[in-house]
């Protein structure tokens, strides 16, 4: 194969990829988007080092078009936003190329593994592993999440979480990239094509019963506040008091036009610690006794432990129908983003003195504890933000006994860019993984209801002001992947260290 076909190649995988995923609604493309990587793969003729090469290119040239709103959203805060998703890219790029080596070096040396195992295997093995890189984890957009939009094709997420879902579409991705490969021998084509359209009567099958036989019940009704303040206008401390006094106008119009049972405001509603600020503690805790609601609010929170030492966290706060908040749990955000809420490695204080970017560089702690907050509508948890890309919360709550989420988040620096889609999407999953309901309120970006069976209602639009109200369904039912966790990513990370470990055997025992 020439050179320029590989490159076409590499570009029709990246195409694909990037139009599997929201907001472009062909979730078809999901199935055969991998399939110019494998024949990458397997025009590689077993040469590692080449297959290394085209490996790196392809997840290259395939993140760097679905994160191009890393670039895009955070230009305007900083020019290093480039570098972060130069860096971003490029390591994903070496990741994939790691992979494309590790799965040519396993074949040469047990060539009895199918393709189709080895690479589903291997893949989902490298989701889990960028899923749980501490600091810098950032597993977004796992290829499972391309199937959001094609809820009925999903539900077996809640046997198997997303990571099933991801392994399914890499073996059916292999699978037809034979048939490709075999294109005019009907016989063998079909042998490749007919498992995979199996599969996915299967998938349909499970899914349509699920969504006919799953007990759904009401919550209640809750409001959503959406105030789209932009990113520069919230951390002005010269807004700040007429920032959390449009939180309570928007909340007193909804009450004026539905009685509502829990009232969310989003991630960082509250631009300053409110524990010192009394003032808003008492507007708050009187707009919530006031109307008999209670009202969860995003805010910064800070934490004392003796000798000078505190701490900061990006938390949520719950003010119970009698406006009193302190006897309740906060919870602080336990998944921070990279850079912009803690500085991965180094003091924050280094990324301070790089010119354009102190402002931009945090130093939050992260949190430990996983408080369920208590209502008249049941329990619940709250993720923060990017948090609804990380199974193990959700699931983890679930567990613990809470009977539905709350998503607080500000999408406002992603701007209309793809990114407040691909960040939704990520609770479709976490609903089905759960069964359980998911009210998301964001500052900016999408506020919605999602329910049990992953189904979206009363999405708001981007940049602007307005309030959501609607009925919050949730299950009872706690799911086979709630109680064996995320076993498909566990099972499928030991197994690539299995094969690397099979590999450098092999190695050793040839050189000896």
């Amino acid at each position: 194969m020439s050179d320029r076909r590989r490159w076409l190649l590499v570009g029709l995988g990246a195409l694909g990829l990037v139009a599997s995923y929201p907001p472009f609604p062909l979730p078809f493309l999901s199935f055969v988007a991998l399939i110019p990587g494998i024949l990458l793969l397997e025009a590689a003729a077993g040469d590692p080092r080449r297959a290394y090469t085209w490996g790196f290119r392809f997840g290259l040239a395939t993140n760097g078009l679905v994160l191009y709103w890393i670039v895009v959203a955070l230009w305007h805060f900083t020019p290093l936003a480039a570098l972060g998703y130069a860096v971003t890219v490029f390591l994903l790029g070496v990741f994939t190329g790691g992979l494309f080596w590790l799965v040519t070096r396993v074949r040469a040396a047990h060539p009895a593994i199918p393709l189709a195992v080895v690479f589903a295997v291997c893949w989902t093995g490298l989701e889990w592993g960028i899923g749980h890189l501490g600091d810098v984890a950032f597993p977004w957009l796992g290829l499972g999440t391309s199937l959001a939009d094609a809820r009925v094709l999903v539900q077996w997420a809640d046997l198997a979480g997303a990571r099933g879902i991801t392994w399914w579409l890499v073996w059916c991705n292999v699978m037809l990239a034979g048939a490709v490969g075999r294109w005019g021998q009907w016989r063998a084509v079909w042998r490749q094509v007919l498992p995979v359209a199996a599969t996915i009567v299967l998938a349909t099958v499970y899914g349509v019963w699920r969504e006919r036989t799953l007990p759904l019940r009401p919550v209640g009704t809750i409001t959503l506040i959406q105030p789209n303040i932009s990113f520069h206008e919230k951390w002005n401390p010269a807004r700040a008091d007429s920032e959390v006094a449009a939180l309570l106008d928007l909340s007193r119009e909804a009450r004026a036009a539905a009685r509502a049972d829990l009232v969310i405001w989003p991630e960082a509603a509250l631009p300053d610690y409110l524990t010192q600020r009394p003032d808003w503690q008492a507007a708050i805790g009187h707009l919530a006794l006031e109307t008999r609601t209670p009202i969860l609010t995003g805010g910064i929170h800070v934490e004392f432990y003796g000798g000078g030492v505190y701490e900061t966290y990006n938390a949520a706060f719950l003010f119970d129908s009698l406006g009193i908040w302190r006897s309740h749990p906060v919870y602080e955000k336990h998944y921070l983003v990279p850079v912009v809420e803690r500085v991965p490695f180094v003091p924050v204080k280094w990324f301070r003195a790089l010119p354009g970017l102190g402002r931009w560089s945090g130093g939050f702690g992260r949190g430990r504890d996983l408080p369920l907050f208590d209502t008249p509508m049941g329990h619940f948890g709250v993720i923060v933000c990017y948090e609804s890309v990380f199974e193990d919360l959700a699931r983890r709550y679930r567990e613990a006994g809470a009977e539905f989420l709350v998503n607080v988040t500000n999408d406002a620096w992603y701007g209309r860019t793809s990114a407040p889609y691909q960040h939704a999407s990520h609770l479709v999953l976490r609903a089905i993984e759960t069964r359980m309901g998911i009210a998301r309120s964001a500052n900016d970006g999408i506020s919605e209801f999602v329910d049990p069976l992953g189904r979206t209602s009363h999405e708001s639009q981007l940049e602007t002001r307005t309030t959501v109200t609607g009925t919050l369904l949730t299950s009872d039912l706690r799911p086979l992947y709630v109680r064996l966790g995320d076993w498909v990513g566990t099972l499928s990370i030991l197994a690539t260290i299995g094969f690397a470990g099979a590999v450098a055997l092999h190695t050793r025992r040839r050189r000896a």
